[in-house]
């Protein structure tokens, strides 16, 4: 579920963006040189024969969520600066494996360089297989696939380490030793991001894991429950009054992220217990800043889904150009994005951003 120590030290790639850019005007130039070969003359080329830039696929879960959102623009940005064509595709929700093999299927017709994807299940594997084996570069975005090689590279938060720093500001916020904690989570199956972002949070806060690869399996008696969101406000204010239903004395609330966040807050909002609750989250969105700065979210962790976009299609190009494979080199497989941690209640000791830089920096 969680990076290895060794996958979150690493860095992101060493090649220059003016390197890349150039290389990748050469790839367009070449494809255009494909297409129009038995009249120009202009030599051979292997890639884009079916156009006249080079075509990556760029895979999401849905279409909807401003945190996929986010992800299109910075590829769709990306492609724009490098010449190369981005052909979005997004699943109808979270497990829709589907709509995705689908896309792998035609993106391999297409004759694409390679696919970003956020993968929604294991059911893809077998497609993102085959897809490799017809040399198209396959990269996961946001969520790591089980097992990590599965896929050529991963461009992803460390989540655990996201989930880490808003436990350790809740440390600081709360009385661990009177601590009732509510954790709004995104789903009953042990999704790798859930389960991180979950086990993250606990470990930070100071609370011992009994198995750190799953939701819900922890003997703490300051933990007062879970309940799923399903990663949205609906979700979360029916899993705020859930749990406060439950234990009408809790005193911190988690959340996978700002969406479920807010909704507990609307929950807490009507139970006249908004100003006696900490409630901490995680991704950085625009909503969820704008949150943390009217006190609705004590603290969150900023991701950065366009940053994972751009090195992502960075390494199709590379691949298509160079045959290099950012995961050639053994460690290398996931490389961890960063997160931010982002609150306008600073702590000693725990390095955080305020609102203020937060509103510049974030997403959707």
């Amino acid at each position: 579920m969680t990076p290895s120590p060794a996958r979150t030290r690493a860095t992101a790639r060493t090649t220059t963006r003016t390197t890349t850019r150039t290389t990748a005007r050469v790839l367009a130039a070449a494809a255009g040189c494909a297409a129009l070969l038995a009249t120009s003359g202009c030599g051979s080329a292997s890639v884009g024969a079916a156009s006249s830039t080079p075509v990556v696929g760029l895979i999401t879960k849905t279409a909807d969520s401003g945190y996929f959102k986010a992800l299109r623009a910075g590829a769709e940005q990306e492609g724009s600066a490098l010449g190369v064509t981005v052909r979005s595709y997004a699943g109808t929700g979270e497990s829709d494996t589907a709509t995705q093999i689908a896309a792998i299927k035609e993106l391999e017709a297409m004759g694409a360089e390679g696919i970003l994807i956020t993968p929604s299940g294991k059911d893809v594997l077998p497609a993102i297989a085959e897809a490799r084996q017809k040399g198209l570069l396959v990269v996961a975005l946001d969520s790591p696939t089980d097992p990590a090689d599965a896929v050529d590279t991963t461009f992803a938060t460390d989540n655990f380490a996201a989930g880490r720093s808003i436990g350790q500001w809740a440390a600081r916020n709360v009385d661990p030793a009177r601590a009732r904690i509510a954790m709004l989570d995104l789903s009953d199956a042990q999704v790798p991001v859930d389960v991180a972002r979950d086990q993250g949070f606990l470990s930070g806060f100071g609370i011992d894991l009994a198995d750190p690869s799953k939701i819900g399996d922890e003997k703490d008696p300051r933990i007062s429950g879970h309940a799923v969101t399903g990663g949205d406000a609906a979700g979360g204010k029916a899993a705020m009054e859930k749990l406060l239903a439950a234990d009408p004395k809790i005193n911190l609330v988690y959340t996978i992220n700002e969406g479920s966040a807010m909704g507990a807050h609307e929950a807490l909002q009507a139970a006249g217990r908004a100003d006696q609750v900490t409630v901490v989250s995680i991704d950085g969105g625009c909503d969820g800043v704008k949150a943390v700065a009217a006190g609705q979210i004590g603290a969150t962790a900023m991701q950065f889904p366009l940053r994972m976009a751009r090195l992502g299609l960075d390494a199709v190009i590379d691949h298509a150009l160079t045959g290099d494979v950012p995961s050639s080199s053994p460690g290398l497989a996931f490389f961890n994005t960063g997160s931010q941690l982002v609150t306008d209640k600073p702590v000693d000791g725990l390095y955080s951003k305020g609102t203020d830089w937060a509103a510049k920096s974030c997403w959707g």
